[in-house]
């Protein structure tokens, strides 16, 4: 079990399972999430600023939710998610292109009223297969402590 003296400030990882979205996930998970005609269509798509079919970012968000899991050596003794902060988006994730979750401690506290439990808040950003930022978010995280 991982617990919260287990995440130091500072820590990363990189995921070593990577994810390729298919145009036919990226339509169909838009059809159902998020139907914009860019996300839907790829001849449309190639007429827009962006130039090709791409992801909805509510697609890449749970793009980064699933990669999260595979980086985990151990269960992670999380009590819930606190919230999400600093969702950027610099570049378009097109079809075909595959992504790398790295994830970092940037914030590392006890709870000030639960002394059983602290606060751990990861930077997670999804890289393409160019080395480029696509996604990046912050994820506060209640963990329990070890216990004594």
């Amino acid at each position: 079990m991982q617990y919260f003296e287990d995440m130091p400030l500072g820590s990363r990882t990189e995921s070593t399972e990577t994810y390729t979205f298919t145009a036919e996930e990226i339509k169909e998970f838009a059809a159902k999430w998020d139907p914009m005609p860019f996300h839907l269509d790829e001849e449309l798509a190639k007429n827009t600023p962006v130039g090709g079919l791409f992801s909805a970012s509510t697609h890449n968000l749970a793009v980064g939710i699933r990669l999260t899991h595979t980086i985990m050596d151990d269960d992670v003794a999380a009590i819930a998610a606190l919230g999400w902060n600093d969702i950027k988006f610099p570049k378009p994730i097109f079809a075909g292109d595959t992504v790398r979750l790295v994830t970092e401690v940037v914030e590392h506290r006890e709870s000030k009223s639960k002394p059983d439990r602290g606060i751990v808040t990861s930077l997670n950003q999804l890289i393409n297969q160019h080395g480029e930022l696509v996604a990046e978010y912050k994820v506060a995280t209640m963990v329990l402590k070890r216990p004594v």
